[in-house]
């Protein structure tokens, strides 16, 4: 085993160099380390080593090069992801994301919409942004349009907005609007699994369409479904200084063990259907 340190002013951790190649998160590059996939130099390397200049890493024996240090080469993208996308970049998925989307760089999402659910997410290839635009505590809005299967009431909005136990937690204080008799608008700063559809279960309603309308400071305007655009210098700049402070640890937002307006010029994309 080897345990590269190094005093260089240029080092880096070895997960934080995978990841900021754009081959994958943070979290995952550290699973590709404790599996023995990742050679530096041509020796495996333990969790923590140093990454140096000039030294050959590699994942699976495929080269990862560094990434530029302004990250010009990274991709950066918003999604209009229908119903019936999974956000998985697992291939042999039937319907996911990445083949949906059909990019000739290599990106993943950052975090996560439910197969039943549409809406705007975004891709990128950058892996350490993916950590902190995920991490609860930076208390990003998530806005969604919400239709339910009976009428909605006063009470309704007063106990969503409070929060409502699901998962062995209760959910934390958010914004909730009605629309129409049978739709409200929710703005969230968690991401537990399949929340909205659990807060409205508890509260005796059925979830009938879900759609995510925006994230942080940008929104849906102009993507149809299946749609994607970069996204802008303007909103890229903002995501990053809402994120300048943001730890680089993710939090799970998968469920628990044991329990059940863009002003700028957009460019349109679409995967021929």
């Amino acid at each position: 085993m080897m345990t590269a340190v190094n005093n260089d002013s240029s080092e880096k951790r070895l997960n934080k160099y995978i990841s900021e190649s754009g081959f994958c998160s943070r979290r995952e590059a550290d699973k590709l380390i404790d599996s023995k996939r990742v050679t530096i130099n041509g020796k495996i390397p333990e969790l923590g080593t140093k990454v140096v200049s000039g030294d050959d890493v590699r994942v699976d024996g495929k080269r990862i090069n560094a990434t530029a240090v302004n990250k010009s080469d990274r991709v950066y993208i918003a999604y209009h992801k229908p119903i019936g996308i999974t956000c998985t970049t697992e291939r042999d998925v039937k319907g996911n994301i990445i083949a949906d989307i059909g990019h000739k760089q290599r990106i993943f999402p950052i975090g996560r919409l439910d197969k039943p659910s549409e809406g705007l997410i975004f891709l990128t290839s950058d892996g350490d942004i993916v950590n902190k635009i995920l991490r609860a505590e930076n208390a990003h809005d998530k806005e969604y349009i919400v239709t339910v299967d009976k009428p909605l009431s006063e009470r309704f909005v007063e106990r969503m907005s409070r929060g409502v136990p699901i998962l062995d937690t209760v959910t934390k204080p958010c914004k909730v609007s009605i629309q129409s008799r049978f739709v409200f608008k929710i703005i969230l700063t968690q991401g537990l699994n399949r929340q909205i559809r659990r807060m409205c279960e508890y509260l005796g309603y059925e979830v009938t369409k879900l759609k995510r309308s925006r994230i942080m400071n940008v929104n849906l305007d102009g993507l149809k479904r299946g749609q994607w655009r970069d996204l802008t210098a303007d909103e890229l700049a903002e995501i990053n200084r809402a994120v300048s402070t943001s730890s680089k640890t993710a939090v799970n937002t998968q469920k628990p063990k044991g329990n059940t307006k863009n002003k700028g010029p957009v460019r349109l994309k679409h995967k021929p259907k």
